[in-house]
């Protein structure tokens, strides 16, 4: 199976590094409107660079392209390779509006969507999610999600696309927090609705998309507090904390701790994975991009398609709008 990459950029790197490992998969082509970029990566991965998308597609005809491009980019180049005829995995966030997401939806395709939420195959919340539906937690009471990274003035002044609306879609959550918020869907169940404020607190000036998002989640069974800010002085690991009638369960980066009613307190042995790239990217992208190439050649259905992400991908949607509007959404409405 033949698979090429658009955008060349770091995660790029971590796309190409996980296809490379994969057997009967060849990387044959790189695209990026900075033609030096896609050089560099046709020279450590080997096939052809391009600096354009659609000479790559026209020439390479790749059973595979995967996204790593601007947000505003991801829609408009997946229709483009679905349209002809090619697969395509893409990087978060899926789309950046309700008229995105709608073009995906009313989209009539037998060709493959899949969305990097590579999380979800950390050990950490493989773990927990086993817990959960083994019932020997007991059931969730409530849950919350923390993202405290460090993004400052220069992160964005080097790029010609980030700290915009139209192009990133948004700041802290949309960028940074969607694998956490995302997590909390994976673990819940569908969200029922979200009350969200957001805010620029360090950043006033320099971008236009906030560096805090702030939410309450009600799912069906528990609820859930999320907060998000890139205005911290460091990258930290995130943390999930779910309190259920049994224990409290804390994910901190690839560590579980379980917190009994009685005070004793474990911390399961969990086996270690490679992380590639930034650590607190998590350590997922190997597994996640291997479950999709196993999907396409069993021609089986890949969890993380379209109908698999909708739920975060709304959630997202409403947290924004609830912000924006300073009430509370109620997804099944919206």
């Amino acid at each position: 199976m033949r698979a090429a990459i658009v955008g060349c950029g770091s995660i790029a790197h971590v796309h190409a590094e996980s296809i490379s490992r994969l057997s009967d998969i060849t990387l044959t082509a790189f695209a990026d409107i900075i033609g030096e970029r896609a050089q560099d990566f046709r020279n450590r991965y080997g096939g052809n660079g391009y600096s354009s998308l659609e000479e790559m597609l026209a020439k390479e005809k790749p059973d595979v392209l995967h996204i790593c491009t601007p947000h505003y980019l991801h829609v408009p180049m997946m229709l483009y390779a679905l349209k002809h005829g090619i697969h395509v995995f893409s990087e978060k966030p899926p789309v950046i509006s309700k008229d995105q997401l709608n073009e995906l939806l009313s989209l009539h395709t037998e060709k493959y969507m899949g969305f990097c939420f590579q999380n979800r195959y950390n050990p950490s919340i493989r773990l927990v999610k086993k817990l959960l539906e083994s019932k020997a937690a007991g059931n969730v009471i409530g849950a919350r999600g923390i993202v405290t990274w460090e993004r400052d003035a220069s992160y964005y002044n080097e790029s010609g696309w980030r700290g915009k609306q139209d192009t990133e879609g948004g700041g802290a959550l949309i960028n940074q927090a969607i694998h956490t918020m995302d997590l909390l869907v994976y673990l819940l169940g569908t969200p029922l609705s979200v009350d969200a404020g957001m805010h620029n607190h360090h950043l006033k000036g320099v971008i236009e998309v906030e560096d805090t998002l702030e939410a309450y989640i009600r799912f069906p069974d528990a609820s859930a507090v999320f907060y998000a800010t890139t205005a911290y002085c460091e990258n930290v690991p995130p943390l999930i904390e779910l309190s259920c009638e049994d224990r409290t369960i804390r994910i901190e980066d690839h560590a579980v701790t379980y917190y009994y009613r009685d005070g004793h307190i474990e911390t399961p042995k969990l086996s270690s994975a490679e992380a590639l790239g930034k650590s607190y990217w998590g350590s997922g992208h190997v597994s996640c991009i291997a479950d999709f190439y196993k999907s396409l050649c069993e021609n089986s259905r890949f969890s993380l398609d379209l109908p698999g992400t909708l739920d975060t991908i709304r959630l997202m949607l409403a947290s924004y709008e609830s912000a924006r509007t300073q009430k509370e959404i109620f997804l099944l409405d919206n």
